[in-house]
Parts: C-alpha cells; structure tokens; sequence
C-alpha cells in the first residue's frame, strides 16, 4: 500500500463522537450515557466532567448517569475501555498489511486526533479503574496488536529488543499525539496530521542513525 493511499484510508473520515441533538427515548442507554461524557469531555475536559451535565446531554434523568456507573470513576472506566476496544479494532485492520508498520503507527496517531474524549481518559488510571477487568481485556488487546506489528516489522526475535522497539515506537505515536492536540508541534508541520505524522517518521529515521553513531558496540542490539 502507498503512502498516500494510507493517508487517504486513514484521515479521509473524521470519527468526533456526536452530541445528542434530542431527549433520549430508546435503545441502549448505556451507550448513549458513554457518548454524551466523550462529546463532554471533548467540550470541556475531563476535570469539568459531571453526571448532571452527562444525563443533559443525553436526555435523560439527572439519576440515570449514577444508576448505570455509580460514579464518574465508572463513567471514566467505561469510556477508557471503548476506548482501548476502538483503537485495537482500528490498528488491527492494519495489522496484516505489507507497510503495518508505519500503517499501524498512523492508525494510533488517527485514532488519537479523532478521537480526544477517549485519547484523554484512557491513559489517566488516576480517572478510571485499571483493574476492572474488561479494561484491562480491552487495553491488553490493543497493546497485543501494536506489540505483534512492532514485531513483524522490526524481525526481531529478542524479547528484550522487541520490548524495547514496541516502547520506541509506542512513545514516538503517542508523544505525537499529545503534542498535535495541544498545538505545540511546529506550524511549519501544517495542519495535516498525516503529512506532520511522516515528516516525524522521516526525523525519527534520521534520529535513529544519529543514536546509533553515539552507542558504543556493547550497546548496540543484538542482530540475532
């Protein structure tokens, strides 16, 4: 796959979570509860977050929001693991293809700039409950995936160097991420996050070469 078909596949769609425009009548409640705390959160932030305001924005009784979570800690658990569930379905449609790597790498960036209700609670275990177990089911399933195309496209049979590639790279995507959505990345990178996204895996290149010049022979991963 090329690269500007990855681009088009990848950011041709926005995925914001809508805002119920009317009073919530049927279907899955829960559901409609998640979406109206993500619209929220992208609003306002998750600090400002209340249960009052999510039962507004979905229509329904100020208690309904208590009823199905108990508390916001539930609210921030359900919507971290929906989505841990989103960003593993999405990367792992990638996940077999010939470039997985880098298609992977923009699958998360994609995810995360999409996505900022979600990207927010999901990495803050200070908001939600890490040990609920189907968090924890969805956040393993999400890193099992980045994990495999980590190791897919780097060769590496070394645990140690798989580990340590999958945390470069996991670091690389999701500093990206951070820094794209605050607006502190250079404007000269412009306002496509799939052109800014290869111009850093362009850098990242160049940044590799450099580090490995510095390494001392000992230091070097193993080739085997």
């Amino acid at each position: 796959m090329s690269t500007e078909l990855v681009n088009v596949k990848m950011f041709g769609q926005t995925g914001a979570v809508p805002t119920p425009t009317r009073p919530y009548h049927h279907g899955n409640l829960r559901s409609a509860l998640i979406a109206a705390a993500v619209a929220e959160i992208e609003s306002a932030g998750a600090a400002r977050l209340s249960l009052r305001e999510i039962a507004r924005r979905a229509g329904v009784s100020h208690a309904a929001p208590a009823h199905h979570f108990g508390g916001k800690t539930g609210v921030f658990t359900a919507i971290a693991a929906e989505g841990f569930g989103l960003l593993a379905e999405r990367t792992g449609r990638r996940a077999g293809q010939p470039d997985a790597l880098l298609a992977t790498a923009l699958a998360y960036i994609e995810f995360g700039v999409e996505h900022r209700g979600y990207f927010e609670v999901m990495w803050r275990p200070d908001l939600h409950d890490a040990s609920d177990p189907g968090l924890a089911a969805a956040r393993d399933r999400a890193f099992e995936i980045f994990y495999a195309t980590v190791g897919t496209g780097t060769d590496s049979a070394d645990p140690d160097a798989l580990r340590d590639a999958a945390v470069a790279a996991w670091s690389a995507v999701h500093g990206f991420v951070v820094l794209w959505l605050s607006g502190n990345l250079p404007a000269e990178l412009g306002r496509d996050p799939a052109a800014a996204a290869l111009s850093a895996a362009r850098g990242m290149i160049a940044v590799g070469r450099a580090t490995e010049r510095q390494l001392s022979p000992e230091e070097l991963p193993s080739s085997e």
